[in-house]
């Protein structure tokens, strides 16, 4: 049968502005609009048929026009759920335009539900169904339910994301994705529960493929793989890596590589080996508490097999930096758990860290859990959240009763986040890290005019931009790079991009402090009820043991 020509208008729905992983300042100073790039609906893009053609619009970075939607037959939509209140106005505005819809993403996948209202709905990884869209869509359907069986995926067949369809320069980085899934268990986290306990990886052929195709089209600078825990499937990492290593030496290492995996890599000397000949120059470690009780309660035991500060140090040493993610809101939590909190970042050295609030994502075993005891809040409470401006999972988070008074969560987290993201902290924890950092030092051609591989015009702009825009930063700034260029010149560049990230961590941090105030101040003074107790007929709730109390966003082709 002959496929009919279609115009697939892809868009990605907006991230909340005041977030975490926005960086607006650090996207300002180097000319981009947003730090990431549609991995899954440019993936999504490569599974359509020749006979479509594809826009690709990302909403963080310019807005869908009417003309966007006259041109369309299609839309193609969804994301995480720190998206959900744009995606389904997005939803609302394309249909009344009379342009059927069609959703997908991990927050569909777990929240099917709530986008009742789109045409076309996919639950699940997109590969093995989306043909089955196509040929209703050709046959004339206009809705549909399609749901994946779960992890089934063959990723050795999914083909190159459509790079084609972004402009590189609008984002700090690009990324790509060697494997699926995870085998650990933590009780709050969704990935297992999406992508499976194994981690499916793609093929050598097909990562080399997707590299050269980044270089052809002129890419060069910071590249992100996506996994969710790179070292998940060690032994197949450790036969793609030396392949890695010698397209990068044959290319002139035009790519410094980032990623996420866990604690135990850095148990592992051969493996941090080769990722640092590889490049690789930033690791994101899911860390979450430095209490061994409440890590077994998590049931992120790998976490308590090793001192995280020596870990932590061991990965520095090998030559990439490490940023951390931390949360508040466990049950098993006692008094005390934000100085500790504050000493594990300090002994770690750990400059950026991601710390906020349990947030029970739909379909995980915390979420059943709750569910189980009657303690998660209503769904349209968590938007209302976001509606209300709250700044992700930092600031909104806690969707269920917590187990210890929810004020003394919040109170927790704003002196972690006030004492670490003071600015003589922040930067004395990068001149520690850069001080220890041995960093892979690829041949390149270095300019006369250069210092560690940076223009020295580059630096001098840099500096007089912060004496100007942020002249109480200039000192600390100052300090650093000079640290850096009288011990370890050779990390120059990553001196410089913990420094400018500094530039949205601090006064992010300042945001989601008084947001916690403004929680703390309601708490206070009685205006805050747990919702659940709102449904619930007058009298005691089910576990009056429990404390009175009263969001963390989820990436792959899910479409």
């Amino acid at each position: 049968m002959t496929m009919k020509p279609c115009n697939a208008l892809l868009v990605v729905p907006k991230f909340l502005r005041d977030s975490f992983f926005s960086m607006q300042a650090s996207c300002e100073v180097v000319g981009a609009h947003y730090p990431a790039a549609p991995l899954s609906l440019m993936t999504v893009a490569a599974l359509l048929p020749p006979q479509w053609t594809c826009r690709l619009i990302d909403s963080n970075i310019r807005d869908v026009t009417d003309a966007d939607l006259a041109w369309a037959d299609l839309v193609m939509t969804g994301g995480m759920i720190t998206q959900r209140v744009n995606c389904l106005d997005f939803i609302d505005r394309a249909q009344a335009q009379g342009k059927p819809v069609v959703v997908g993403g991990p927050d569909v996948t777990g929240s099917a539900e709530a986008y009742a209202r789109a045409d076309f709905v996919v639950v699940g990884e997109a590969e093995d169904i989306i043909q089955d869209f196509i040929a209703d869509w050709d046959r004339g359907a206009r809705c549909g339910r399609y749901i994946a069986e779960k992890f089934k995926v063959d990723v050795s067949r999914t083909p190159v994301p459509r790079f084609d369809l972004i402009r590189p320069q609008d984002y700090l980085f690009l990324n790509v994705q060697f494997s699926r899934g995870c085998p650990f268990t933590c009780e709050f986290c969704d990935i297992i529960e999406m992508y499976g306990r194994v981690p499916r990886v793609k093929t050598t052929a097909q990562m080399l493929n997707e590299l050269d195709t980044l270089y052809r089209l002129g890419y060069r600078g910071h590249l992100d793989f996506v996994d969710d825990n790179f070292i998940g499937n060690k032994k197949a990492v450790k036969l793609f890596l030396p392949h890695l290593i010698a397209w990068q030496r044959e290319h002139g290492y035009p790519f410094e590589l980032s990623t996420e995996a866990s604690a135990n890599l850095a148990d592992d000397n051969e493996l941090l080996a080769m990722m640092r000949q590889a490049n690789f120059f930033l690791v994101f470690v899911g860390i979450e508490s430095p209490d061994t009780e409440t890590l077994v309660a998590m049931q992120k035991k790998q976490n308590t097999r090793r001192s995280l500060a020596d870990s932590m140090h061991r990965i520095y040493r090998a030559g990439m930096f490490v940023t951390g993610g931390f949360i508040l809101g466990f049950d098993s939590e006692k008094g005390g758990v934000a100085e500790g909190m504050i000493r594990c970042i300090e002994d770690a050295a750990v400059p950026v860290c991601q710390i906020g609030l349990l947030y029970a994502l739909p379909n995980t075993q915390l979420t059943r859990r709750l569910r189980g005891e009657n303690r998660v809040f209503p769904d349209d409470w968590v938007m209302q959240a976001y509606r209300d401006g709250l700044h992700d999972q930092c600031s909104a988070g806690l969707n269920f009763e917590t187990a210890r008074p929810r004020r003394d969560i919040l109170v927790d987290l704003r002196e972690v986040l006030d004492r670490v993201y003071a600015p003589r902290a922040y930067f004395g924890r990068v001149r520690r890290v850069v001080r220890e950092l041995d960093r892979f030092q690829p041949p390149r051609h270095v300019h006369e005019w250069s210092i560690g591989g940076i223009a020295l015009r580059d630096l001098i702009a840099l500096l007089a931009f912060v004496a100007v825009r942020y002249p109480r930063l200039w000192l600390q700034f100052a300090w650093t790079i000079g640290d850096c260029l009288a011990r370890r010149p050779g990390s120059l560049k990553v001196t410089l991009i913990l420094s400018i990230w500094y530039l949205h961590i601090g006064p992010f941090s300042r945001l989601v402090m008084a947001a916690l105030s403004r929680q703390i101040g309601a708490i206070d003074r009685g205006e805050w009820r747990a919702p659940l107790e709102r449904s619930r007929p007058d009298g005691p709730p089910p576990d009056a043991s429990l404390p009175r109390a009263g969001v963390q966003p989820s990436a792959v082709p899910a479409l």
